[in-house]
């Protein structure tokens, strides 16, 4: 078997670590950003391209056995979302039949592309996708034009609401003495950023994946109960309920991430977590 080779197209907050984690796991990886080599917390046994992503060719791609598109938008609108994500996947799939040696290629998407907005269940084989926001209609082109550029080697990744001990906002939102009143029934999902971060390089490196995933925990939660649980954790006013908003909203989004790659398979225990590294 040849060697994988291993192109992780962005270096943020998720992309950085995942060209870690693979470099550290003895992987031949190149982490590709549009920045000097010096901006990034680099790992020394990973390989650097210095490039636009929107600038690549075949030949610099040529080697390349799995690829990663790890991106995020210069600013979050529709039109943002254009010129990076969708941009991107259309260069990319341009150039399909020219990279002969790639085997995988993985895009990080949202589960913004689920439109559903009255607390339903949604699982990976939940059609049709029908998303409200422009942003999110343009994250479902841009699948689409991978998905139609390498069939089935395009592989998709939705995650959920990405938090972590860096990423704090239902914490401050649970420290502010007046609380904004909250519906009871508003559901949302999500992600400890270090388990997005397992759950991309698995996806890269394991034998046989599916062809979507969505990278969310064990265990949706509405917002009120989230807030009212940190308010307790944090000794703070809980929040009061919006006796007006009666609806049920947001969906509940049912994993399909084997717990095997999850170190925070729900929300209490990741916050735990934050809480612990915030004392």
């Amino acid at each position: 078997m040849s060697t994988q080779k291993f192109l992780i197209v962005g270096q943020g907050d998720i992309g950085l670590p995942v060209t870690n984690k693979l470099a550290q796991d003895h992987s031949t990886v190149t982490g590709l950003a549009r920045g000097d080599r010096q901006d990034y917390v680099l790992d020394d046994k990973a390989a650097f391209m210095q490039a636009d992503a929107l600038t690549l060719n075949a030949e610099q791609m040529q080697d390349f056995t799995h690829i990663a598109i790890i991106v995020t938008p210069d600013e979050y609108s529709a039109s943002g979302y254009q010129n990076s994500y969708l941009a991107i996947n259309q260069h990319f799939a341009q150039l399909a039949d020219q990279l002969i040696n790639l085997e995988r290629i993985v895009f990080i998407s949202s589960t913004g592309v689920y439109g559903q907005d009255s607390g339903e269940w949604i699982d990976e084989t939940t059609v049709p996708l029908t998303p409200e926001r422009e942003a999110s209609k343009v994250i479902l082109q841009a699948e689409q034009a991978l998905q139609q550029g390498f069939g089935d080697k395009a592989i998709v990744i939705r995650p959920s609401g990405i938090y972590g001990r860096d990423r704090l906002m239902r914490v401050k939102k649970a420290k502010e003495p007046q609380k904004e009143p909250i519906a009871a029934a508003h559901w949302s999902n999500r992600i400890m950023d270090r388990d997005l971060v397992n759950i991309i390089a698995n996806v890269l490196t394991c034998d046989t994946p599916k062809s979507v995933y969505l990278a969310t925990d064990y265990r949706p939660v509405t917002t009120f109960e989230l807030t009212t649980w940190l308010s307790k954790q944090l000794d703070e006013t809980p929040p009061d309920l919006d006796h007006e908003k009666t609806a049920v909203t947001g969906k509940r989004l049912h994993s399909n991430i084997p717990l095997a790659w999850l170190d925070y398979p729900d929300w209490q225990i990741g916050y735990r977590d934050i809480l612990r590294h915030q004392a």
